[in-house]
């Protein structure tokens, strides 16, 4: 057998043995990183970010964004509990700040670290605009988007280096950099839009568990999509997601589903 067609077999049987499964949306994705180390690395640029930004405290719209975070947070546990997956999250550090910045940006380091710019509240307008950019920010760190995207760097820089566990911290580091610049693009990491619409649904789904109304994601979307367009630079928030109408349309077909989650926690 060819050394390419080894290769190629190994690849695959690794790629089926570091797969992860959503618990929420089912979806089956490639995480060969190791979740703790990117983790680490996450929390120190993190830190950094809090260190050089302006973090906002004491005001209502910083009491709301911990609010909102640490709701949607609490159900998430809730349910990985539920369905005996809190191991998936149990090392997760959350935290939620606020930055003073004009951008329309919000994410969600891998582990839960947090950041809503300021830029993004007139959009948001109250605390359930507020709960879908969270919603889906905080999925994609849930759903391990980043390790994925990681993963996928991994293979296609490293290729068999991987099967013989070669690949050294300094050259996971080279990848987390690339992904998680530092500085003000810090946390925009470039996901596909299949990862961005798994963050629709899964942010739909916790924004309902948290006792947010899921009918108000596709309100929030429009008012994002038309402040892109009022002049404005298309904000790096939307620069990967779906058209609107496609994100529209999925949001439809997840509410079902979503209302069922938001009247279980006591929603009308």
């Amino acid at each position: 057998m060819k050394m390419k067609n080894i290769l190629g077999i190994g690849l695959v049987s690794l790629a089926l043995f570091a797969c992860t499964t959503n618990p929420i949306t089912g979806r089956s994705s490639l995480h060969l990183a190791n979740d703790q180390q990117i983790n680490t690395m996450a929390l120190q640029e993190y830190q950094k970010t809090l260190q050089t930004g302006k973090v906002i405290n004491g005001t209502s719209s910083a009491t709301m964004v911990k609010t909102v975070g640490n709701r949607i947070k609490d159900a998430a546990i809730k349910y990985y509990t539920s369905i005996g997956r809190e191991a998936d999250i149990a090392d997760y550090q959350w935290e939620f700040n606020l930055l003073q910045d004009p951008q329309l940006n919000a994410w969600c380091m891998p582990g839960g670290k947090v950041a809503v710019y300021s830029g993004i509240l007139p959009v948001t307008k109250d605390a359930t605009g507020l709960a879908v950019v969270l919603g889906h920010e905080i999925s994609h760190a849930l759903a391990g988007h980043g390790n994925e995207r990681m993963s996928q760097a991994m293979v296609a820089q490293y290729g068999g280096q991987i099967l013989g566990g070669a690949i050294s911290n300094q050259q996971l580091a080279s990848i987390f950099a690339k992904a998680y610049p530092i500085g003000a693009q810090v946390g925009l990491l470039a996901y596909g839009r299949k990862q961005e619409l798994e963050a629709d649904e899964m942010g739909l789904y916790l924004m309902a568990m948290a006792g947010y109304d899921p009918r108000q994601a596709p309100v929030f979307w429009e008012r994002m999509e038309s402040a892109a367009g009022n002049g404005q630079r298309p904000p790096e928030f939307l620069s990967t997601h779906p058209a609107p109408e496609n994100r529209r349309a999925d949001l439809l077909n997840d509410m079902p589903k979503a209302l069922e989650y938001y009247r279980a926690a006591g929603g009308k």
